[in-house]
């Protein structure tokens, strides 16, 4: 039987193949599986963040629907001034309950700086908050009641940090 030793080794090269294909295949699944699991965390991620920027935007919006409903809130305009002619925006606005300020078509502020809103009316100007705005240019920004009645507003351009009076452009302003 001569032929023994060469079925023999045929048989054991046969099983030595298998096993490497089959550990080249495992490998590639698993490499595979790895970046499958990575994408989906990744997914997952990106979702979770988005699902908590819509609950963010729902609770703003949800408050704007509040102050609308009480006869004593007002909706007051805001045009685009200086540098940003075709921003918009609108404060709805109640004396004691504060407001909500939705802007749209501003341009991002330069790096180190953001826009801040100001409440007009009284003595000199108060600041009522620092902002930013999204890619295409739409931010809103709650506002806490100044007291001022008849208040009016305006948006500048200022440091990130703020500052206590207006130094910089004027982009919105009340009619």
């Amino acid at each position: 039987a001569s032929w023994v030793p060469w079925a023999a080794a045929t048989a054991a090269a046969a099983v030595v193949a298998a096993m490497l294909t089959g550990g080249l295949a495992a490998s590639r699944y698993e490499a595979r599986l790895g970046q499958m699991a990575r994408e989906t965390a990744a997914v997952r991620a990106r979702l979770q963040r988005d699902e908590a920027a819509l609950r963010e935007q729902v609770a703003q919006y949800r408050g704007a629907v509040e102050l609308l409903r009480d006869p004593a809130t007002r909706v007051v305009d805001l045009q685009g001034a200086g540098p940003s002619p075709e921003a918009t925006g609108r404060m709805i606005w109640h004396e004691q309950a504060g407001g909500q300020l939705f802007v749209a078509n501003l341009p991002p502020a330069p790096a180190g700086q953001a826009y801040e809103l100001w409440t007009l009316g009284g003595v000199a100007p108060q600041p009522a908050g620092l902002f930013q705005v999204d890619a295409s240019g739409r931010a809103t920004h709650r506002v806490q009641a100044t007291g001022v009645p008849g208040a009016t507003f305006a948006v500048t351009l200022e440091p990130a940090a703020g500052v206590p009076a207006p130094t910089g452009p004027i982009v919105l302003a009340s009619r």
